[in-house]
């Protein structure tokens, strides 16, 4: 009876879910912003979460100019597809809203090359490539058990070899994406305008200001002070309240 309820409420919450989000894409036709945010933001409301609605919702901020907002949305919706070009190109039209504008280090060598390949999908979506590789592997070797021939079996074997190589790289490439994100805190600058402090203390300095729209890095975390890092590798401090969390 429990699971019978469960599945009630949760098709109930898919159903609330989609009927949301169609409407908010109706609103957005229409030129309606304010109305198509509502009803995107009462899709994540109920828990369900997607590319699509975090990408459409950073649209809706962009319309309205509302830049914190949107380039959050847009963070999010890449967070969950990494190699979707739209929501790539939506973003850096919205970092171009932003004031600060903050010079990257770049990253070089063999850490560069494998955050590349691993950023490439989320680690989900590497979990799904190793299971659907997990298959294929099955397959060939059912092929290669009941192959009548030893030229077959040769060309089963070697299938068997390259997708096993698939898995072993889609699984450790999924545990290295979820354990860098793990390790790090992004998040993006909602005040209008805020102070960085040299130390969290309201009287401490002024080490420089940030504006919305400005991504950060947070290193660690003291009562209502975050300590954050920004792309050129400087630091500072800033209250809580300033700033909205990625993960």
């Amino acid at each position: 009876m429990k699971k019978i309820l469960y599945l009630l409420i949760l098709t109930t919450q898919v159903s609330f879910a989609q009927k949301a989000f169609e409407q908010g894409n109706q609103f957005y036709q229409k030129e309606k912003y304010q109305e198509a945010i509502k009803s995107y933001e009462s899709v994540l409301a109920s828990g369900k979460q997607s590319a699509e609605v975090y990408f459409n919702l950073g649209n809706s901020y962009y319309k309205l100019h509302k830049v914190a907002p949107a380039i959050y949305n847009f963070e999010k919706a890449l967070q969950l597809n990494p190699s979707d070009a739209d929501i790539q190109t939506n973003l850096d039209f919205a970092r171009k809203m932003a004031i600060d504008d903050i010079k990257e280090v770049p990253k070089v060598g063999f850490n560069k090359l494998l955050q590349d390949l691993t950023s490439s999908y989320h680690f989900d979506t590497w979990a799904w490539i190793a299971v659907i590789l997990s298959f294929i592997f099955l397959g060939s070797f059912a092929g290669y058990y009941y192959s009548p021939t030893a030229f077959k079996k040769r060309i089963y074997f070697t299938a068997m070899f390259l997708v096993l190589l698939g898995i072993i790289t889609s699984i450790s490439s999924g545990m290295y994406e979820k354990n860098r994100l793990s390790s790090e805190k992004p998040a993006i600058i909602f005040a209008e305008k805020v102070e960085v402090k040299s130390e969290p203390k309201p009287n401490s300095p002024n080490s420089f200001i940030l504006h919305e729209g400005t991504k950060v890095n947070i290193l660690e975390s003291i009562a209502n002070w975050k300590k954050i890092q920004l792309a050129d590798e400087t630091t500072g401090w800033i209250e809580s309240e300033s700033l909205k969390e990625l993960n």
